[in-house]
């Protein structure tokens, strides 16, 4: 693989420890980084495409380091400079993808449509990624199925081919899932015929998937709604494409300057993707401002938890876009620790998400876990710094913001579980006065 440490192995390189003192407020600017899960579809939709994909404003995270060596171990040429990735996939080989990087993330699975496409077949080890309950993928395998691949299920991998191209179809998608429609949309952009793809997702990143491919030459109508209507072309041409701001860093920054009593303007956001963060935070007692393109937080917020109509206690749920996202719940329960109230956290999309609220409770946090979906947060807590372990990117980044806002020092195990998601956020947080390190 190509320049500037492609393929690094971040947890060998640098610690594995963030040390945190908390209670500096953040202050300053920030840029946020290119949308995580837009950029891993885009790296792999490289595939469909002979030539070189040039993909522009990709988060240097582990995953995306990752999903390069799977892409690299199949014969795509995979070079870099900063933000700025080059994919040459022209001579894609019939080699069985690296297991051990497969198993390390969830998005390894995003290479089946294009070695599909290329090759006519591949052996794909079940994927990986954050261990947060159950994460099915019937639905991606039902769809590649109705399209015309043939699919063995071993017992710790899946066998799949394509005798010729795909074959339109029309498909209802099981459940709305993220890289269940982005495999669909890749598959069906290069199926003979015409594709519907019923309840589909509809995320920010599905939408910069679609539009890739369409830049590619793909013809995708409905982008943004849950029914797309693909119509196949025989080959698509590779493009150069930005990735868009991820929302998810976004809301995670406002929600550590609110909870710091810190000042922060976020520039070059997504208006668009940005409405229902902004309506939850709200309710939180966080009022996130739109200056243009750019999101501001001032220093003074009312963190004071708004109750529904006659008193009753409210409720932050997640759900498909355009409801709010899941990756944002840990930080929104976070954030709920230091605001005036009490509210009902309802994790209702991943069965074990919640499991990481016990580290919240040792730091001082008043929640009381109801079962593996519900918590209710009672704010404000005074918390105070510990030792701790990162479970996973989004609950990481979450015990990242309780720390900022704690007394005295913590430490927080697993931190290359943190910088799978989120580029040198230690060095970027440090850039707004935040006291962290990764030792």
């Amino acid at each position: 693989m190509g320049s500037e440490g492609v393929e690094m192995k971040l947890s060998e390189e640098v610690g594995d420890v963030f040390a945190i003192e908390g209670g500096r407020p953040l202050r300053g600017t920030f840029q946020p980084a290119g949308n995580k899960n837009e950029a891993l579809p885009a790296l792999a939709a490289s595939l469909l495409a002979p030539g070189p994909t040039e993909l522009l404003n990709v988060p240097r995270i582990g995953d995306v380091l990752t999903l390069c060596e799977v892409l690299a171990s199949v014969g795509v040429d995979v070079s870099s400079t900063g933000d700025r990735f080059v994919l040459e996939a022209a001579n894609v080989s019939d080699r069985a993808p690296d297991p051990e990087a497969c198993g390390k993330i969830r998005a390894s699975f995003l290479v089946a449509p294009g070695l599909l496409h290329r090759i006519g077949r591949v052996q794909l080890p079940r994927p990986g990624g954050d261990r947060i309950g159950r994460r099915r993928i019937d639905t991606h395998l039902h769809a590649l199925q109705q399209l015309g691949a043939e699919i063995k299920t071993l017992e710790a991998s899946y066998d799949l081919r394509l005798d010729g191209r795909f074959r339109g179809n029309d498909l209802f998608l099981d459940e709305a899932s993220v890289t269940a429609t982005e495999n669909t949309v890749m598959a069906a952009t290069v199926a003979e015929g015409r594709t519907r793809i019923r309840n589909a997702a509809s995320e920010p990143h599905v939408q910069g998937l679609c539009h890739l491919l369409q830049r590619m030459g793909g013809q995708i109508a409905g982008i943004g709604t849950n029914c797309l209507e693909i119509e196949g072309v025989d080959e698509l041409r590779p493009v150069s494409h930005r990735i868009g701001p991820d929302h998810i860093e976004i809301g995670s920054l406002a929600a550590i300057a609110a909870m710091t009593r810190g000042e922060l303007r976020i520039t070059n956001v997504e208006p668009e993707d940005l409405h229902m963060i902004r309506l939850v935070f709200a309710r939180l007692g966080v009022s996130l401002v739109l200056d243009g393109r750019d999101l501001c937080i001032a220093a003074e917020q009312s963190l004071e938890i708004e109750d529904d109509l006659h008193g009753a206690i409210p409720e932050v749920d997640d759900a498909p876009w355009p409801g709010f996202p899941a990756d944002l719940t840990p930080i929104a329960l976070a954030l709920a620790t230091q605001a005036r109230g009490t509210v009902l956290i309802h994790e209702k999309m991943f069965e074990s998400r919640l499991f990481w609220v016990d580290r919240l409770i040792d730091m001082g946090a008043r929640v009381v876990l109801c079962d593996p979906h519900r918590a209710i947060v009672a704010g404000p807590s005074r918390l105070h710094g510990r030792r701790l372990a990162s479970p996973d990117i989004r609950a990481g980044m979450a015990l990242v913001a309780a720390a900022l806002t704690a007394e005295g020092e913590s430490v927080i195990m697993n931190a290359h579980q943190v910088v799978r998601g989120y580029e040198d956020i230690d060095g970027r947080l440090r850039g707004l006065g935040a006291a962290i390190e990764r030792v």
